[in-house]
């Protein structure tokens, strides 16, 4: 490890290693995090994981990189943007009910592999430079709070949505942390720039910003459709819409994402599968092993078949009671997934009343 007064002169060097390696941004924060850890506390008392257990199951430790990886003292962060620059218009798919609304984060190659690779390589970099020193990488592999370590290493603020926002690129971006024990130059924490804005509020389709910096994830559509491997709850089903794996209206509507940053890696800049623009009724004829194949390097694929079916029932219930849907839905009525045969049942009685109110409409006097 290198002496104490070289700490500066490799901290000078980050960016430019960092950005060698496709990073749009780096910063390095201090691993003192008591008033995010007092939130966490609430939050997890007020129940609003839902079903997410592992967020309870390890404790304060997300609040204690030094508890987590023994004898850190810093946390390099960094940032890749994924904004899909040359996907179908969010707008124009979530307009449609018929086709299917998927994250615009989930359109590409999974991004975990791709970013802990990059921090691999990043810190076997440093490590050709100084010799062996103290690490880890994450990447949504750890208990890490990783949108607050961000935040003190400079990165952006944390928006009354809870995403991480930043001036010069808006919300469209992954993070990744490096754990270390390297004695680095801490950076200042990013001041908030969300002043009164409060858009991402009433954005939300079920309300799950309760307020500012409050998020029930237990209501969030990105929560309902990825974590929870249960029947959605029946009355926020109508809510979902069309959004068959996770939600962006809150990020659609923050007015910084007009500087969002387009991908600059090909694997996220290229639409996988065009689930940017497909039909439901397409979606829903996968079968098991056509899922798999076309989802082998998603991030989609971990919620597997079952739950992708479920989803993709829900938005066709919420769409027009079209032939197609009904006979989508008609074809999984004996499928053997009884968490799939009560949201296909609950969604043909959704098209049949939307069906029976069209018939019975009084019709325009001027008809």
């Amino acid at each position: 490890m290198p002496d104490l007064p070289d700490m500066q002169g490799l901290r000078d060097g980050l960016e430019r290693l960092a950005a060698g390696l496709g990073f749009s941004a780096l910063g390095v924060a201090d691993i003192a995090l008591d008033e995010d850890e007092q939130h966490l506390r609430r939050w997890l008392e007020q129940g609003r994981h839902g079903a997410m257990h592992y967020m309870a199951r390890h404790g304060m430790r997300r609040a204690r990189p030094a508890e987590l990886k023994p004898g850190t003292i810093r946390v390099i962060s960094v940032r890749m943007d994924y904004w899909p620059a040359e996907a179908t218009p969010a707008e124009a798919v979530l307009a449609d009910a018929e086709r299917a609304y998927v994250s615009r984060y989930a359109l590409g190659r999974d991004y975990h592999k791709l970013l802990r690779n990059r921090l691999q390589h990043f810190a076997e970099r440093i490590e050709a430079q100084i010799g062996p020193f103290g690490y880890r990488v994450f990447v949504d592999s750890g208990p890490v709070l990783e949108k607050a370590l961000a935040r003190n290493a400079g990165l952006g603020w944390i928006g009354k949505h809870t995403n991480l926002i930043a001036r010069e690129a808006g919300s469209w971006f992954f993070l990744g942390e490096l754990y270390t024990d390297l004695p680095l130059p801490a950076d200042g924490a990013a001041s908030s720039h969300c002043g009164s804005c409060e858009a991402c509020i009433p954005a939300c389709p079920t309300g799950a910003i309760t307020a500012p910096w409050q998020l029930d994830a237990r209501r969030c559509i990105s929560y309902l459709t990825i974590e929870l491997a249960d029947a959605i709850p029946e009355e926020l089903r109508p809510l979902i819409g069309n959004r068959i794996y996770g939600c962006d209206d809150c990020q659609l509507v923050c007015p910084w994402n007009k500087f969002a940053q387009a991908a600059a890696h090909p694997d996220l800049q290229k639409v996988r599968n065009g689930l940017d623009d497909a039909q439901l009724t397409t979606l829903f004829a996968w079968e098991a092993e056509e899922f798999e194949e076309r989802m082998r390097g998603s991030a989609i694929r971990r919620i597997g078949h079952e739950r992708w079916l479920r989803n993709i029932a829900v938005a066709l219930g919420n769409g027009p009671p079209t032939e197609a849907a009904r006979s989508a839905l008609e074809s999984r009525l004996e499928h053997p997934s009884a968490l799939l045969r009560e949201h296909v049942r609950w969604a043909l009685a959704q098209l049949e009343e939307r069906r029976r109110t069209a018939v019975t409409a009084p019709r325009d006097a001027t008809d």
